[in-house]
Parts: structure tokens; sequence; C-alpha cells
């Protein structure tokens, strides 16, 4: 297989489109999934009639992923074959007695859209966003393995195996200054050198899907929307570092991207772009799926390992790191949905491509999950960069009724809160830092003037407590005496010196936890009482307290 048989391939698949000049997409990802999807899919092919009038458009209907806007699914976007959401008619919140209207109109030339359920195309929700990772989101059939090809998928791939080493496509990621996008920031290309440079003739590629963060959603939709995108950037990795066996680690409260994910795998391997000799090659590379329990604490790169060995999820201490004792105690490389994701167009359009986009020391772009109290709640994708303000105010739609905007959560259980006076910082790794809060997997949860940072830190500490595997005893137990205060001051029967003890016991598991749950648990409690303290002094006892 080579770059013309793949080519080929896009050509049958095209010609087997028949000649429709236009397409009827219905989102099929959880959000319109669930809010009637495959109904409107039914209901327009029922509306479609088998031979249009002398004149029309031919329509073809067809499920597609996540358009970004999910707070107003379903949604149906009428475009030309190809043409990506910007240059297409959207449509909100169909259901399907909008079936036959929408279809008529879709098929004539000369018709209007259908102006009662117009979502416009070039609203800052769409304008403002560069789509890389998302680049096929809302245009491919997540199903259809020609569907992704046809885009140019696997392209990067086949050039990656049978024109350049595994070193130059290690240079390629390196030159890129692509970071782990799971939250930790690590320099993807240094950790495919680690790994590709150890001796060990057994190597192992995971992908981490094991997205936990609560408001989180970025790597399902992803994984629901382009499973062929992440199978195509492990099977480049695996190349790169010397790998022949890959495992998805994904939480089974991902039915739907886990059924997508083994379609995918499955056309993948009947079709030969997995398995052995791949593209005619020496290259042998399989992917198998591990589902996690829902333990936020498998998100940790070694209690993930822990957990696909068929062990408990508990973390372990680092060094070594899984770059040189990982699975089964061979090298390991582990990515998350996103990174790997943006692997293919990167080998694609180059290294000095995607480092031309970003900051200096943050590249490419980043995917956010806008959820909370916020107009346009959804999935983005911007440049890193792009400030606060923007990404809430523009993209994001503001605050819905006319409430005053108080604080966002970044970074998820790990990450921290921030207030309005910092709205203009940018959104990269090392910005967010200096607010005491970090970018994390990509969630955003946005409060209104109504929200209690009281009640904030005291539920994501309880989100903590929860997920702590109780391992190690600062976590095991710090997050249960922090919770305890926090409900204590949250009820107002807190004193001055329950204030300082929680400020101390931050401290305290921040610097002896285990692993990165523990070590960043505090995080919530830490930002809000950098920016609301005054909060946490009301809710304290009376006068006397400060003397206690």
């Amino acid at each position: 297989m080579n770059i013309d048989d793949l080519e080929d391939l896009a050509a049958t698949y095209r010609a087997e489109q028949g000649d429709a000049d236009r397409e009827v997409r219905v989102c099929v990802a959880t959000a319109c999934y669930s809010s009637g999807a495959p109904g409107v899919i039914d209901a327009l092919n029922a509306a479609a009639p088998e031979s249009p009038s002398e004149g029309e458009h031919r329509c073809k209907v067809k499920g597609v992923g996540c358009m970004g806007l999910c707070s107003v699914g379903p949604m149906v976007a009428v475009a030309e074959p190809g043409a990506d959401l910007r240059e297409s008619t959207l449509y909100r919140n169909v259901v399907q007695d909008d079936a036959t209207e929408i279809m008529d109109n879709a098929r004539k030339p000369n018709a209007g859209p259908v102006e009662r359920l117009l979502c416009p195309s070039d609203m800052p929700f769409f304008t403002r966003q560069r789509w890389i990772v998302r680049q096929n989101s809302g245009i491919v059939d997540p199903d259809s393995f020609k569907g992704y090809v046809a885009v140019g998928g696997y392209a990067a791939m086949v050039r990656a195996l049978t024109e350049m080493t595994p070193a130059e496509v290690v240079a390629e990621v390196t030159t890129s200054g692509l970071r782990g996008r799971g939250g930790g920031g690590y320099p993807t290309g240094l950790k495919w050198s680690t790994v590709a440079k150890m001796p060990d003739a057994q190597k192992y590629v995971i992908c981490n899907a094991d997205e936990g963060d609560p408001g989180a959603f970025m790597d399902r939709a992803v994984l629901e929307s382009d499973p062929h995108r992440l199978l195509e950037g492990m099977a480049i990795a695996a190349y790169a570092v010397g790998a022949n066996k890959g495992y998805i680690y994904i939480r089974a409260e991902y039915p739907l991207a886990v059924e997508r994910l083994k379609t995918a795998i499955r056309k993948a391997k009947r079709q030969g772009f997995l398995g052995h000799h791949i593209c005619e090659t020496q290259f042998n590379f399989d992917i198998e799926i591990r589902l996690g329990a829902g333990a936020f604490v498998c998100g940790e790169e070694t209690a993930l390992m822990a957990s696909v060995e068929g062990g408990r999820g508990h973390p372990r201490p680092r060094p070594p790191y899984p770059a040189e004792y990982g699975l089964w105690g061979h090298p390991t490389l582990i990515n998350n949905v996103e990174t790997l994701s943006n692997i293919a167009p990167i080998v694609t359009n180059g290294g000095d491509w995607f480092a031309g986009i970003g900051t200096e020391k943050s590249k490419g772009t980043k995917v956010f999950a806008l959820a909370g109290n916020i107009v346009n709640g959804g999935l983005i994708e911007v440049d890193m960069g792009i400030t606060l303000r923007e990404i809430l105010f523009e993209i994001g739609g503001g605050i819905p009724d006319g409430k005053a905007f108080k604080a966002v959560q970044t970074g998820g259980p790990s990450g921290g809160c921030v207030p309005a006076e910092h709205l203009d910082i940018a959104v990269d790794y090392d910005s967010l830092k200096t607010l005491g809060t970090m970018m994390g997997s990509g969630g955003m949860i946005v409060m209104d003037e109504t929200s209690s940072m009281v009640d904030v830190a005291r539920f994501f500490m309880e989100f903590c407590m929860d997920e702590s595997c109780g391992k190690c005893v600062p976590c095991r137990t710090g997050t249960q005496q922090m919770h305890a205060l926090l409900d204590k001051i949250a009820k107002s029967n807190a004193t001055h010196a329950d204030l300082a003890l929680l400020e101390e016991l931050c401290e305290v598991v921040q610097a002896t936890s285990l692993c990165g749950l523990g070590q960043t648990a505090p995080n919530p409690v830490m930002s809000t009482l950098r920016y609301f303290r005054d909060e946490y002094e009301e809710k304290l006892a009376g006068p006397s307290a400060a003397t206690d």
C-alpha cells in the first residue's frame, strides 16, 4: 500500500457515494445522540426522494461526529461534500418534525434556510476556532473507514512507513513542540525519543482515554467523532519508538466511544492498516481496548498500567518512568487521545507548521470543553495563547440570564479557579500556573455570581477524597480531613484555627502525596483561598474565633 493505492481507495469511496451534491449531516456524538439524533436521521431519509426533480440537488443524509455546540443539539448541517462547518447551513435543536422542511430547502437551489432553526455559521463560536485535532469532526461518518480515507486519512501513516525512518518521525514531532495534552504538558518528542532509545525488543504504546475530570468530555467527543485519527496516530507513534502492541485504556462509561473504536479497529485490520506487515512493510502493530471501571486515579500513568496488567489501579513511585520500565516491565509510551490525534497532521504538514501555531513554549491548538454557566456550552479547539476572556465571552457567548461572571475552574480537580481580574491571561501551560491553576486536559467549568467558592472547593475535595486509591497516607487521610474542614466552614461552624489548619494540610498533602491525584488535590482550595478568601472568613464563627 502506497500513497497512490490510498488515493485509489479514496476515489472508489467517492464513486460509491454517487452524484450527491449536497450532504445533510446529523451529529451523532453523545450529546446530540441522546437528544434524538437517530430519529432525526430516519426522518430525513424518509423525507428524501429517491429521484429528485430536474434542477434539484441530490442530497445524501449521513451521521457525523461532534459539531461542537453541544448545548443546542441535535445539530444538522447542510453542506457541499468536503465543506466544513463554517461553509455549511447549520440548524440547532432539530426534531423529527423538522425533517421535511430541512430536506425540501436542501434540495431546492434557490431556497433560503429554515430561519426558525438557523444557527449562524459565522458566529464567533465557529469563526474563532482552528481545527486540527477536530479537523474531520462534523464532516466524516465515524463508522466509515473509506470516509476517513477520502479526507486524507492514513496518508500520514503510509508516508511515515514508506518514506521516513523512525528517527525522522521522532524528529518531526520534536520540531513541532507538541506537549502532552493530558495535563502535564511534557514535551512529546522528548518522551518519544526516550522510548525509542530503549534497547528492549518489546515495547508498548498506550493511549490514555481515561477522561475523569468533572465537566470534561474532549477525548470522548474525539473518539466518537474520528476514531481512525487516533488509530493512525498510535500506529505512527509505535513505528517511531519501535513498539508492536498498543492499548487504548478507556472508561466503560463511554459506551458509544467504545463501540466506535471497536468498529474502527476491526475495519482498519480488515484493510491492512493494523496487524502484520502493514502497508506491505516489516512493521507489525495491533491495538486492543482495555475498559476502566471509572477510577479517577487510573488517569495517572502508573496506576493506568497496573490496571491494564489486570491489577488494582494503584500508582507506584517514579523513577523508573514508564519510558524505561512500563507495562510488564518493558518500555512504554503513554500519550492521551488529543496528543496522539495531533500526530497525523504533524507528519503531513511538518513540525515547523505546527510550531508556527500558538506561543513560544505552548505550540499548536488545544481542545476545551465549556461547561457550567455559559451560553455556548460545548467543545472548541483554539490556538494556544488565546485569552480566557476571548474563550468565555466571544466564543462561549458569556454568562446567561444577565448574571455576572465570577470564576472559571480550569484543569478539573487538579486545577484552580480563575477570577474576573485575570480573564486577560493567555491560556497556555506556563501562564496558567502563575495563577495557581493549570490547563489540565481541557475542562473549563464557568461559574456566575451565585456560586459559593467554598462550596466549589468542598465539591472538588469530596471528589478527590472519594477517588483516592488509599495507597498513601497523605492523600488517603489528608483529603478526608480537608473535606471535613471545608464542610465545617461551609456550615459556619469553623474558626480561624480551622482555616489555618486547612491551609497547613494543603501544603502537607501537596508536598508528600505519592501521585498527581494527591499532589494536586489541594489546588481548588488554595486557589479559592487566594482569590476568594473573604468568602471563607465570612463563614467563620463569631469574632471570638480570631483568638482560637
